[in-house]
C-alpha cells in the first residue's frame, strides 16, 4: 500500500472582502486550503 503526498497547486489569488490576501491551493486528490494574508494599515509601498 503506498502513502499519497498531497501537492499543492496554486488554485488563485484574491482579496477578500475585509481588504486581506487570499490565496487558495488544491491537490489532484481533491484536498483544498486557504492562506489569509493580513494586510497592515498605512502607506503603500513603492
Amino acid at each position: 500500500m503506498s502513502d499519497h503526498v498531497h501537492v499543492r497547486l496554486g488554485g488563485g489569488v484574491g482579496v477578500n472582502e475585509h481588504g486581506e490576501l487570499v490565496e487558495q491551493f488544491h491537490c489532484r486528490c481533491g484536498e483544498t486550503w486557504t492562506r489569509t494574508y493580513r494586510v497592515e494599515d498605512g502607506e503603500p509601498e513603492m
